[in-house]
C-alpha cells in the first residue's frame, strides 16, 4: 500500500461504479501499485459498453474507491478476509 491508497483496498475485493454514466460497471482488484493506481478486471460493463469489455484490464487512481457520487463503492469483500 502506498500512502494514495485507501488502507481498505485489497486485491480480490469486487467494486461498483456510481457515476450514473457508468451505471452497472463492476470489477475486481488484481494488484496496487507503488504510484496508488488499482489495477482491475472489469466483470460487468456498463450498459453502453459493448459486452466485450468483459475480462478487459483497467487502471483506477486508488483515492477514487470511496463512496461518493462520481467514486466506486466496495460490492464485496476479497475472499478469505473476515470483517
Amino acid at each position: 500500500m502506498t500512502e494514495n491508497t485507501p488502507p481498505d483496498v485489497r486485491p480480490g475485493q469486487v467494486w461498483a461504479d456510481n457515476d450514473p454514466r457508468s451505471a452497472g460497471r463492476t470489477f475486481r482488484v488484481i494488484s496496487i501499485t507503488a504510484g496508488g493506481r488499482v489495477q482491475c478486471v472489469v466483470l460487468t460493463p456498463p450498459t453502453a459498453w459493448p459486452a466485450t469489455r468483459v475480462g478487459h484490464s483497467v487502471s483506477i487512481a486508488a483515492r477514487r474507491l470511496r463512496p461518493t457520487a462520481r467514486g466506486y463503492r466496495l460490492v464485496s469483500d476479497a475472499p478469505g478476509t473476515t470483517a
